[in-house]
């Protein structure tokens, strides 16, 4: 079985730049932000990713970022167990992932980094 660790919190914007303001007046700092469509916080074990409609896997939904060693055997149980994939398992240019929902329509990206 795959170990899973929660590693980030996708929250929606329509406006980057207040919502980076934002968490940054409550003491958040700005790890990486990757052009108009999204940033990444420190919030200590865990990630807060901010993301436009763009490059958020779900778009006004708050999404849990799961990391494992197996995506595919990931997204697999989540459908086997009564959740649903919203878009299969996939390779962009840093990770494999796969988004879906859990059997309540709560918000799931399973992802893990690519072996280059």
């Amino acid at each position: 079985m795959s170990s899973y660790q929660v590693r980030q919190i996708v929250l929606s914007t329509e406006n980057l730049d207040e919502s980076i303001a934002f968490y940054e007046g409550l003491g958040f700092a700005l790890k990486f932000r990757d052009g108009a469509h999204y940033a990444a916080l420190d919030g200590g074990s865990v990630t807060i990713a901010l993301a436009t409609s763009i490059d958020h896997p779900i778009p006004g939904k708050v999404v849990v970022g799961i990391k494992t060693e197996d995506v595919d055997a990931a997204a697999k149980a989540i459908e086997e167990s009564g959740g649903a994939i919203v878009r299969a398992a996939y390779d962009d240019a840093h990770e494999r992932r796969a988004v879906v929902y859990d059997n309540q329509g709560n918000g799931l990206v399973f992802y893990q980094p690519l072996q280059r």
